[in-house]
């Protein structure tokens, strides 16, 4: 993320946002530029792939379902919204521990080795899916699914707008191993920032309805 936050800030917001006097490497106007990179790159993936998959790959037969509920569309999106939003508060802190350098994150291949680099990945995906399967199955618990995950299966025949409608605590929560693997295995911050796009993607192009309505 420290990337991200250097390229904003040379091109964005020191010359346009902050004071000259707010110098880039103070505390409170790193938190808020990665709160405000955080809330509109997580809405943009969101939003901008979520229609690009609404109308060039969800099959708008399922809309016409009988468990397609009115204005659904507008609801998911509306939760999914709020849920990010609230969801970049917790997610700030982890990613500022990670600019100051108390991750595993590292610049340089050599640092590794190329072969590193690709067994990371593969590490990466089978960390991440594996915990996040205990971390669903937990939320389908009898006595915390109605609190929480509930709200996200609402949604009988979900359209990719569903990808991140999420109680924002079950959102968080289901994100954690996407954070966690870099505090515990070493990690190209490259790969680390394409890995977190392409998991945003990935979960939106899951609920495009086809899948979810052939289980139901």
């Amino acid at each position: 993320m420290d990337y991200v936050l250097t390229f904003v800030d040379y091109y964005i917001f020191t010359p346009y946002v902050y004071s000259g006097s707010w110098p880039e490497g103070n505390v409170a106007r790193q938190i808020l530029s990665l709160w405000i990179i955080t809330i509109l790159g997580g809405e943009l993936i969101y939003l901008g792939f979520g229609t690009l998959n609404f109308y060039f790959v969800f099959d708008h037969d399922l809309m016409k379902h009988p468990l397609f509920i009115q204005n659904q569309v507008k609801n998911e999106i509306h939760l999914g919204s709020m849920s990010i939003f609230w969801m970049s508060f917790p997610t700030v802190g982890l990613f500022y521990l990670e600019i100051k350098g108390h991750s595993k994150l590292y610049d340089n291949i050599e640092t590794q080795g190329l072969s590193a680099v690709f067994l990371s990945i593969v590490g990466f995906l089978f960390f991440t899916d594996m915990c996040i399967y205990w971390i669903h199955r937990f939320m389908h618990h009898k006595s915390i699914y109605k609190h929480l995950h509930k709200q996200h299966h609402i949604f009988k025949i979900p359209t990719p707008f569903a990808s991140h409608a999420f109680h924002p605590l079950d959102g968080f929560l289901q994100s954690l191993p996407y954070h966690i693997y870099s505090f515990i295995f070493p990690l190209h911050k490259m790969v680390y920032l394409s890995l977190f796009v392409f998991v945003n993607v990935w979960t939106i192009s899951i609920h495009d309805g086809t899948t979810a309505f052939q289980g139901n």
